[in-house]
């Protein structure tokens, strides 16, 4: 394994030096390098966005045709404008691009956004979001099974990050409710419980959704909820 600058990693992936790397899918789409896309991680989190100053009387990413455009990611902003039919001159820079308007180098900036507080606090406002990206597992153009494999292991654990295993027990009149209020690709299991009238029901549910559910179920009929993390999930 080896520790190297997350802007590197794409040619290290395509030169053979790595069989696999994880970086920021900004800088794959920025370096060019022919790689591929194993697996999205669901960490590191960020949007590549078009912010101006507070004064400008830009509303929207359109009005930016005719402008000049500071950035770091000069590729990635140039393809991404020519999606969108945006005729633009982009100025390349390094370091604190938002710096750029004030200075009168440019017009606008692109540039990563994760909460938005450097913008804020460098009197900028965002014009719309171009890119969403976060860490990704690449492999080579034609990656390996070894590669493959790997992206197999790590989403069997970027699943279960996000899913929680609910048990419970119910009545079972308040089964179909219940069941109906479980969201999932598959159907929850019910077991039957030692008391009569009752059973037990286990799923796989949405963390996201863990919130707005205990108390619908609890609602429906069901008591013993417990919630437990889920550390590997495969298909």
């Amino acid at each position: 394994m080896l520790l190297v600058r997350a802007a590197d990693i794409p040619e290290y992936v395509q030169d053979g030096v790595v069989d696999c790397g994880i970086t920021g899918a900004d800088l794959m789409r920025e370096r060019g390098a022919a790689v591929a896309e194993l697996l999205r991680l669901g960490f590191g989190s960020c949007t590549l966005e078009a912010a101006v100053p507070q004064e400008s009387p830009a509303s929207s990413l359109d009005d930016l045709a005719g402008h000049r455009i500071a950035t770091v990611f000069p590729n990635l902003a140039r393809q991404l404008l020519a999606e969108r039919r945006i005729d633009a001159t982009l100025v390349d820079v390094t370091g604190s691009v938002e710096v750029a308007p004030r200075l009168g180098l440019a017009d606008a900036i692109i540039d990563l956004v994760s909460s938005g507080n450097t913008l804020r606090t460098n009197g900028l406002r965002s014009l719309g979001v171009l890119f969403s990206s976060e860490a990704v597992l690449v492999g080579g153009a034609e990656p390996d099974d070894a590669a493959v494999q790997l992206a197999r292991v790590l989403k069997s654990v970027v699943d279960a990050r996000g899913t929680r295993y609910l048990m419970l027990n119910a009545p079972e009149p308040a089964l179909d409710a219940i069941c109906r209020l479980v969201p999932g690709g598959r159907a929850p299991s019910v077991l039957p419980l030692a008391e009569d009238g009752m059973v037990a029901v286990h799923a796989l549910v949405p963390a996201a959704d863990v919130w707005r559910l205990l108390p619908e179920l609890e609602a429906a009929g069901a008591t013993s909820i417990l919630l437990v993390p889920v550390e590997r999930m495969l298909a």
